[in-house]
């Protein structure tokens, strides 16, 4: 295959053109690094599209042999960002070797370089909040709580914070500032804050405390030190709320949560039980009131027979022989409704089986002088 011949003329041009580049090396020197900056480009953007197809084909092919679908939620998040990164990464390294202005390079690759930083970031915290929204779930699916939507919220925000602090140190230190310095005033302001604001501090550290140790959870029933009873509501940062048997709204601060007795009625289970004090007249038969008082309770279908219900001969009384009934029910918001129909229940009994509840009653004798 013979070779076309080029016009004379076309040979001289390209001629002068080689002499024109020998001649000038600092155009030269430019054609050089301009084509190089463009095959950077090209080339990790070839790269980035080498590492979609291995993340979308190869990759799930071998977690699937795990035994968690961590690692495929993980791979879905992070496939986007990583092609990103990796293409603004080439550019970063294209404008380095690019033959442009020094001041305008410095300009432009300290833009490229704040985007890779805010993606790796991104990346990172795409990972975490995976990772704790699947152990979020095992938990709650273990344990049959709430968990995820008291602490993880939280972590979230610790976790976002000390990225974004990373992020802004690598940044700093990228331009030359010194991130001790910042590290150290960010030591004192938050000295500063934590004296001018210990106890909202204190209570949200008690907050965190709640969260992680649960001696209660959402829709307990629990008793403070102050006799007060309610519902937990919500379980914040600063405070806890109670919703009240009367439906009114108890704001307790943490930190007092922390540091006194609660009783959670709802912990280990539901189950609670009730008691109800009577006096009966002297003279009746004990046995013969402890019997009825059990048959009643029994004859309530809220009533567990197991553990049943017991009556004790309590104290004798200065009018009264003092007795009790404990009784047990699956539900500790029953105790209230179920105490309601045996009082009328018991009423209706003594009085079939006259047996009297007695008034106070007082003698006084009066002695006439002389």
């Amino acid at each position: 295959m013979s070779i076309p011949s080029l016009p004379g003329s076309s040979v001289a041009r390209i001629q002068d053109f080689f002499l024109f580049l020998g001649e000038n090396d600092k155009l030269l020197t430019w054609t050089r690094e301009f084509i190089l900056a463009i095959l950077i480009v090209v080339l990790f953007w070839g790269l980035s599209r080498l590492l979609r197809y291995l993340f979308t084909k190869w990759l799930p092919r071998i977690a699937r042999f795990t035994h968690t679908n961590l690692d495929d939620r993980v791979l879905l998040r992070v496939i986007p960002p990583i092609e990103l990164l990796t293409i603004t990464t080439g550019l970063y390294l294209a404008v380095n070797s690019f033959p442009i202005h020094e001041r305008a390079k410095l300009i432009i690759t300290g833009v490229v370089f704040i985007v890779c930083v805010l993606i790796f970031v991104n990346i990172a915290y795409r990972m975490a909040d995976e990772f704790l929204t699947w152990y979020a779930f095992r938990v709650e699916e273990r344990t049959g709580t709430r968990i995820g939507t008291q602490i993880f919220p939280l972590i979230r925000k610790v976790v976002t914070i000390v990225l974004f602090c990373a992020a802004l140190i690598v940044v700093l230190r990228h331009f030359g500032y010194d991130a001790l310095s910042l590290l150290a005033a960010l030591g004192l302001g938050s000295l500063a804050i934590g004296l001018a604001a210990k106890d909202t501090l204190a209570n949200m550290i008690s907050g965190f405390t709640l969260m992680i140790d649960r001696p209660f959870r959402i829709g307990d029933r629990i008793q403070l030190a102050s006799g007060k009873t309610g519902d937990v509501v919500d379980i914040g940062l600063r405070s806890t709320k109670l919703k009240t048997v009367d439906n009114a709204l108890l704001i307790i601060p943490n930190s007092e949560l922390c540091n006194s007795t609660v009783l959670n009625m709802a912990f280990p289970n539901t189950q609670s039980s009730g008691r109800i004090s009577i006096g009966v007249a002297y003279g009746s038969d004990v046995d013969k009131v402890k019997k009825l008082l059990i048959e009643i309770a029994l004859e309530n279908p809220e009533v567990l027979k197991e553990p049943s219900p017991e009556a004790f001969f309590l104290s004798f009384g200065e009018s009264a022989l003092n007795m009790v009934l404990v009784f047990w029910v699956t539900d500790y918001t029953k105790i209230i409704k179920v105490t309601d129909q045996i009082n009328i229940q018991l009423v209706t009994a003594f009085t079939n089986n006259d047996i009297l509840i007695p008034y106070p009653t007082r003698k006084v004798l009066l002695e006439r002088e002389g």
